[in-house]
Parts: structure tokens; C-alpha cells; sequence
């Protein structure tokens, strides 16, 4: 069983409520535009990251982490990007890994807007943490946390830091 934060556009600002948060899970999963990579290192001071780069991060981020993350977590077929869409409405080069080769959990930022939404049509989990950040058109920040227990994504929450 692992307990994972997820958070995305974190815009190089690390909200200090966020580490309560953090220092309770297992894996800190970072949907892109993170800022820099002195986010990266504070992050991985507190648990283990998987991060993916967003269409702010520089060639710093670009060097340590991909544009796609795909992996197992326990039983949980995992991917990972900034850039995605959501369910009906994927970007193509997204739509053809997940039509290609569904996962059961699809991650991605990007929008600033929180979004768990179940899509029916490819039998997976899409999450959209939101954004962490005080940078864009999100008026509060947010992040995930939920657990993989075995092939089981459960105990989601849908954690609100308060406005940016």
C-alpha cells in the first residue's frame, strides 16, 4: 500500500502549508511546471519524487524529468504528463497512448482546474490536481492525495490550501 501527493503547477512557489500534507504520504507525484529545480530538491528532501516537465520548466527540470512518465505502481498502470486533456477531450499524442494502451490511472496539469473524472470509455481514473502554485487563473490552490492498495486506487482527497 502506498499513499501518494499529487500536485502540479506549482510555478517555482512551495506554499508552506503544503509540507503537513506531504510529510504524511509515501511518494510526491509532480504533474509539471514546476518552477526549478531547487523545487524539485526541497520536494525530495521530504519523500520520493516522480515528476514529469511542464511547458514552463526550463532545460534544468528538462534534463532530470520526462514529458511522459509511465510506470507501475503496485497493481496501478500509471501515466503521467503536463499536457493532457481529460476524458473526450485528450490531446492526440495522449489519445493514442491511452487508446493504444489504456492505464488505469491517467495523470495531468496544465489546466489549473482540479478534475477526477472516470472515463468510461477507456476504463481508467483521470486526475487533475490542480494547481499548488500562486501563478494563473486559479483563484485556491490544491492538491491530491489518495492510495494505491494493489490494483486499488481509493482514499482520495482533495486537499484546498487556501486562495492564492
Amino acid at each position: 500500500m502506498i499513499r501518494i501527493a499529487l500536485l502540479s503547477d506549482t510555478h517555482n512557489h512551495l506554499d508552506p502549508k503544503i509540507f503537513k500534507y506531504l510529510n504524511e504520504v509515501d511518494q510526491i507525484w509532480h504533474a509539471g511546471d514546476i518552477g526549478t529545480v531547487s523545487i524539485c530538491d526541497e520536494l525530495k528532501k521530504i519523500k520520493p519524487l516522480t515528476a514529469v516537465y511542464g511547458n514552463i520548466d526550463g532545460q534544468d527540470i528538462r534534463k532530470e524529468y520526462p514529458k511522459i512518465q509511465r510506470f507501475m505502481c503496485e497493481g496501478v498502470d500509471v501515466l503521467i504528463t503536463h499536457i493532457g486533456g481529460y476524458p473526450g477531450r485528450y490531446i492526440p499524442e495522449v489519445e493514442a497512448l491511452i487508446k493504444n494502451n489504456p492505464p488505469k490511472l491517467f495523470i495531468c496539469g496544465h489546466s489549473h482546474i482540479l478534475k477526477v473524472i472516470y472515463d468510461k470509455k477507456y476504463h481508467l481514473l483521470h486526475i487533475n490536481p490542480g494547481a499548488a502554485g500562486i501563478y494563473g487563473f486559479h483563484k485556491i490552490k490544491t492538491l491530491t492525495r489518495f492510495t494505491i492498495d494493489g490494483a486499488v486506487i481509493k482514499d482520495l482527497e482533495v486537499i484546498e490550501m487556501g486562495p492564492k
